[in-house]
C-alpha cells in the first residue's frame, strides 16, 4: 500500500505512514494471523547542532572550548566578543546573543536532550590499560559534543552505581566549564569491583526522571557479564523504567554478553554495538551522539484500533533494529491501544504488527477491515510540548476470507523478510548457545542456517562476521565448516551485527489471478545491500510508477475510515451505499 500524510501547515516535520500485507486469509481452519508491516517515515526535522568548524559545540573542537582548535588555540579573532562568567563558562556569542545551543527546543526554549554516560569500572576494565583508557576518552568525546545547555550525568559502575559527574546525585548543564570538570573527573576515575547493570541503569533513570527533557538517552558501556544481577534485578529495573528513558548499549573487550545488552536494548528501544579494538570506540561515541543531536521529536503514538472480533497479538520494532512495543495501558474510549516510540529525526522505521481474526460467521467475497493503524502526538505535559509534526490519515488493515489455498498462502514480501530475519537472529543465538556448551555439531548446524538465511534477506555485514567464525562453502545452501582458531567473543559480535536489520526487499507481489483486482503498489524501499531507499512516493515496479489513490474512506456516520471496497462501516455499521 502507498504513504499517507497530511496536508495543511508549513514548516515542520512531516509524518508518512505505510502498510504492506497480504490481504487473503484462509476462511477456513479456525482463528487466523495476519501480519502487516508498518513503515513510519519521518522528515522535515531541523537539526540544530552547529556544523560550523569553530562552534563551542562541533566534534572538531576536542578542548570544549568556545572556538579553539585542537592545542588551544583561538581561531575566532580578537574581537570574537565571547564573554565569559567569573567561572570560565562562555555565556554570550560574538553577537551578543545569548547561547541557546542544544538539540531542539522545548518549551520556553529548553534543550530536548539529557544524556548519562554509564562507564563500566569493574575490575576486568583493568586489562589490557588501552581498554579503560578508551572507555574514558569515549565518554570524553560525548560530553565535548553535548551543545550548551544540555543536562548531562556521568555514572560510575560497579556492583553498584555511584555518581562521577556532578558529585552529588544530579545532572549539570553542559558549558564549556563543565564540560571540562567532568573530563577531568573522567581522567581520574578508578576501575574495581563487579558488574550490576540494573544499578547503573536504575540510577541513570532516576536522573532523568527528575529532569524535564523531553529526550531522556542513556549510553551504556560494558566489557562484562552483569554477575552480580541479584544485587538489583535487571528484569525489575526494566520493568520500572520500560518506555521511559532509550538506552543504546555497547560491549568492549572480550568478556561482554551480547543476550544480555539486546535485552536492555530491546527493552529500552535503543540499539547495540560493539568494538573489536578499543581506539575505536571514542569515534563510535562521536558518530553516536551527532546522530542523537539530530532527534527533535521526541515521540510518536503508533495507534492500532483492532475490529470487534480482532485482537492484537503483538506489534514490535523490526527496522533498524528491533525493539519490543507495549501498549501504554488498556484502550482509550475509541478502541485504540497506544505504542510510544521515542527520539525520532529525519529517519524511517518498521514494525510488525500481527492481528488474529476468527472466519466463523464472516462475509466471503470482500474486504474486510481488521483494524486502523495511525499515529499520534504525545500529549501536552510539564515535559513535553506538543510536537509540531503533520500526521497522515489512519490507514485500515483489510481481510479478504477466501477458500482459494493459493491466494491464502501467499505471504506478503515485506512480511516474509522480517520474519526471516526474525529467524536468522534465532539460528544465530541457537549457535552461540551450543557452542557454549561444547556442541560444535550443532553450533555448525545452526550456524549454516543462519548463513543461508542472512543470505537470504541480504545481511551483508553478518556475513562478514560469520567469516570469522566459520569457512562458509556456499552461502546460499547454508554449506559451512567451523574455524578450528575461532575467539569465542566472535558469536557476541555476530549476534550484535543479526540485531540490526536490512530495510527490506523490493516488492514482488505476484500478479492476482484473472477475475481478481490487481494489488495494491508495495512499499519503497531497498535493502542497503542492493540500493538505496527511493523515497515516499516511489514504487518498485517493472514499469513506472503511479500515484495510488487512498484505500480508505471516512464514514459520513461517525468518525471511523472504511476500506474503499467496504459496504459497512466497521465502526458504526453504517451501510456506506445509503447516506447517514
Amino acid at each position: 500500500m502507498r504513504p499517507e500524510s497530511s496536508g495543511g501547515g508549513a514548516g515542520g516535520a512531516t509524518a508518512a505512514l505505510e502498510t504492506s500485507q497480504s490481504k487473503y486469509l484462509s476462511a477456513s481452519g479456525g482463528e487466523q494471523e495476519m501480519h502487516v508491516v508498518l513503515t513510519v517515515r519521518v522528515e522535515g526535522t531541523v537539526p540544530t547542532h552547529p556544523t560550523d568548524p569553530t562552534h563551542p559545540t562541533h566534534p572538531a573542537d576536542p578542548t570544549g572550548h568556545p572556538g579553539r582548535g585542537p592545542h588551544g588555540d583561538d581561531r575566532r579573532g580578537p574581537d570574537a566578543g565571547d564573554r565569559r562568567a567569573p567561572d570560565g563558562d562562555a555565556v554570550r556569542h560574538p553577537d551578543g546573543d545569548a547561547i541557546r545551543h542544544a538539540a531542539g527546543a522545548g518549551p520556553g526554549g529548553a534543550p530536548l536532550l539529557a544524556q548519562v554516560l554509564v562507564v563500566d569500572c569493574s575490575g576486568s576494565m583493568t586489562w589490557p590499560q588501552e581498554k579503560f583508557r578508551a572507555a574514558r576518552q569515549a565518554a570524553a568525546a560525548a560530553i565535548r559534543m553535548l551543545p550548551a545547555g544540555t543536562r548531562f550525568a556521568v555514572v560510575q559502575g560497579t556492583e553498584d552505581a555511584t555518581m562521577v559527574f556532578p558529585a552529588h546525585e544530579g545532572m549539570a548543564v553542559s558549558s564549556a566549564g563543565q564540560r571540562r570538570r567532568a573530563e577531568a573527573a573522567l581522567q581520574g576515575l578508578p576501575a574495581g569491583g563487579g558488574t550490576c547493570i540494573g544499578a547503573w541503569l536504575d540510577l541513570a533513570g532516576r536522573l532523568l526522571a527528575a529532569q524535564d527533557a523531553p529526550i531522556g538517552h542513556v549510553l551504556l558501556l560494558t566489557d562484562g557479564r552483569n554477575e552480580h544481577d541479584r544485587t538489583m534485578p535487571l528484569d525489575a529495573v526494566l520493568d520500572t523504567w520500560e518506555g521511559r528513558f532509550v538506552c543504546d548499549a555497547w560491549g568492549i573487550g572480550d568478556g561482554w554478553d551480547a543476550g544480555e545488552l539486546l535485552r536492555v536494548a530491546r527493552r529500552l528501544h535503543g540499539s547495540v554495538g560493539a568494538v573489536r579494538e578499543e581506539a575505536a570506540l571514542p569515534g563510535e561515541y562521536e558518530k553516536l551522539t551527532a546522530r542523537l543531536l539530530t532527534k527533535t521529536v521526541p515521540e510518536l503514538t503508533v495507534e492500532v484500533t483492532p475490529a470487534p472480533g480482532t485482537a492484537i497479538r503483538y506489534l514490535k520494532q523490526v527496522f533498524p533494529t528491533e525493539a519490543d512495543l507495549e501498549p501504554g495501558g488498556p484502550p482509550g474510549p475509541d478502541g485504540a491501544y497506544r505504542y510510544t516510540t521515542r527520539a525520532w529525526g529525519d529517519e524511517t522505521r518498521r514494525y510488525h504488527l500481527c492481528l488474529t481474526a476468527d472466519p466463523t460467521g464472516r462475509p466471503r467475497g470482500e474486504d474486510l477491515q481488521l483494524a486502523a493503524v495511525g499515529l499520534a502526538r504525545p500529549a501536552a505535559g510539564p515535559a513535553m510540548a506538543p510536537t509540531a509534526v503533520r500526521l497522515p490519515p489512519p490507514r485500515a488493515c483489510v481481510v479478504h476470507w477466501t477458500e482459494d489455498p493459493a491466494l491464502s498462502r501467499h505471504t506478503d514480501t515485506q512480511v516474509a523478510h522480517f520474519q526471516l530475519y526474525g529467524r536468522f537472529g534465532q539460528a544465530v543465538a541457537a549457535a552461540a548457545a551450543a557452542y557454549r556448551r561444547g556442541d560444535r555439531e550443532a553450533a555448525e548446524r545452526h550456524l549454516g542456517e543462519g548463513v543461508r538465511l542472512a543470505h537470504a534477506v541480504g545481511a551483508t555485514r553478518p556475513l562478514a562476521d560469520f567469516r570469522r567464525l566459520a569457512d562458509i562453502e556456499d552461502a546460499a545452501a547454508g554449506r559451512l565448516r567451523l574455524r578450528p582458531d575461532l575467539a569465542p567473543i566472535d558469536f557476541e559480535h555476530l549476534i550484535t551485527a543479526s540485531s540490526h536489520s536490512t530495510y527490506g526487499p523490493e516488492p514482488d507481489d505476484p500478479a492476482p489471478p484473472p477475475g481478481l483486482p490487481p494489488h495494491p503498489p508495495g512499499g519503497a524501499g531497498t535493502d542497503p545491500a542492493t540500493g538505496p531507499d527511493p523515497g515516499p512516493g516511489t514504487a518498485f515496479s517493472a514499469t513506472a510508477p503511479a500515484p495510488a489513490p487512498a484505500l480508505t474512506r471516512p464514514c459520513p456516520a461517525c468518525d471511523g475510515r472504511a476500506p474503499l471496497t467496504a459496504r459497512f462501516c466497521p465502526r458504526c455499521g453504517h451501510d456506506l451505499r445509503e447516506r447517514p
